[in-house]
């Protein structure tokens, strides 16, 4: 796909060292726009969150660093003898207040409330002992008051709310309410906002699926959807239940009984579920496929498309390298017209939902600003996949064409 199509590498962020030289706290986990585009968050394996500044200049969008700060440290929970990772999983905007960003992170247990800010530090810059230099005044005449003087601005982030201890088992997604005011938080068997939704069976030798990913929807805030293992999504309505036990609808494609393998179930597990800016389409990623569903149509997609077909004879190798469990993202437009999502190689696919004929795979790696072109699928030699190099997470741009790809410890930028 020639680049006349308007993709192209824009900025890269991060080391570019080789991949065995990459320390494993810098490896980026999760990376969101907020709702205006001006400000994208990254957050890594070492827990730290990182902070971009959008800065138009003539050669048109770009962004620049604005702060980092340390989200979540490394916990031991004594009770259950086990290790908690400060790996930032989701980040999640708020909607700005009084010059403020707020933000909520996760790791596997603990969701944070951030507030980031502008602060003025000041300095103290006359004192009666001036650091022991000189003796205390020797009558009450002498006192001197102290003054304050303004030395720099600094940008603070601050944790306005920590929610702990709310989940037994890893948190996998967060998403923030259309009215503002409420969040749900999911793990494997639990849905919370007040626990809305618990799969959790009463004997958990009857467990047959864990939640894999949970979203509100855009604009009715009654209504929110998650994805299972199983390869399903339910959408539920709060009006109906306190509950959301019995979902109002369930999207899923039945499965070819002459396909099924050993592997069936563990590529049908969908890891990610997106709502259209609109709410009306829902986008969801398994592990060899996007599929983009109507709402209003439960009985089949409306679109699915082969993300990489040609790793099917691989799924031997997959499964014993565990790569065959990896959770890729995926995005839709802002407009809802196109969408993405990542794969091996570095590789990532760009998809016009209405004209399948410009659909276009690129790569995130240290020569793309010098790529001309897309990537050929039929080019792509699969027995010479790097499977340790992969986009697993990425984040569109809220009003234009711009997308963030996280590659490793190294976060890059492409417009259209």
């Amino acid at each position: 796909m020639e680049s006349e199509r308007g993709w192209k590498f824009t900025q890269c962020f991060g080391d570019k060292a080789d991949l065995e030289d990459v320390t494993e706290a810098d490896i980026i986990s999760t990376v969101e726009f907020d709702q205006t585009g001006d400000y994208l968050a990254t957050g890594d394996k070492g827990g730290r969150v990182v902070l971009f500044e959008r800065s138009d200049n003539k050669q048109g969008c770009e962004y620049k660093f604005y702060t980092e700060f340390q989200s979540h440290e490394p916990e031991f929970d004594y009770l259950k003898s086990l290790e908690i990772e400060e790996k930032i999983n989701r980040i999640k905007w708020l909607k700005p207040n009084n010059n403020s960003l707020y933000m909520l992170t996760t790791n596997d247990k603990t969701i944070k409330l951030w507030k980031v800010c502008e602060k003025a530090l000041k300095l103290v810059t006359e004192n009666n002992l001036l650091d022991g230099d000189r003796a205390p005044p020797a009558d009450i005449s002498r006192l001197r008051l102290p003054k304050l003087v303004p030395h720099e601005n600094i940008i603070a982030a601050i944790p306005r709310k920590i929610y702990a201890n709310a989940h037994a088992y890893h948190i996998n997604s967060i998403s923030v309410n259309s009215d503002g005011e409420t969040y749900l938080s999911a793990d494997d068997l639990r849905i919370n906002l007040f626990n809305i939704v618990d799969i959790k069976p009463t004997n958990m030798e009857d467990l047959t699926e864990v939640i894999t990913a949970a979203e509100f929807h855009p604009q009715s805030c009654n209504y929110f959807m998650y994805s299972s293992s199983k390869g399903t999504i339910k959408l539920c309505d709060m009006r109906e239940s306190a509950l959301c036990d019995q979902h109002a609808k369930q999207f899923e494609e039945p499965e070819d009984p002459g396909s099924k393998n050993f592997f069936s179930e563990i590529i049908s597990s969908v890891s990610d579920v997106r709502f259209s800016s609109d709410g009306r389409y829902i986008l969801s990623r398994d592990y060899l496929t996007l599929r983009v569903w109507d709402i209003n149509m439960d009985r089949q997609p409306v679109r699915t498309i082969s993300v990489h077909d040609y790793l099917k004879p691989k799924l031997c190798d997959l499964y014993e390298n565990d790569c065959i469990f990896d959770k890729f993202e995926c995005n839709f437009s802002g407009d809802g017209k196109h969408a993405m999502t990542g794969s091996y190689n570095n590789y990532f696919s760009i998809y016009d939902l209405a004209s399948p004929e410009n659909d276009v795979t690129l790569q995130a790696d240290k020569n793309a600003f010098r790529a001309k072109r897309g990537v050929r699928k039929e080019d792509i030699d699969v027995d010479n996949i790097d499977f340790n190099r992969k986009i697993l997470h990425s984040s569109w741009h809220p009003r234009e064409n711009t997308i963030a790809v996280a590659a490793t410890n190294n976060l890059f930028i492409f417009t259209d």
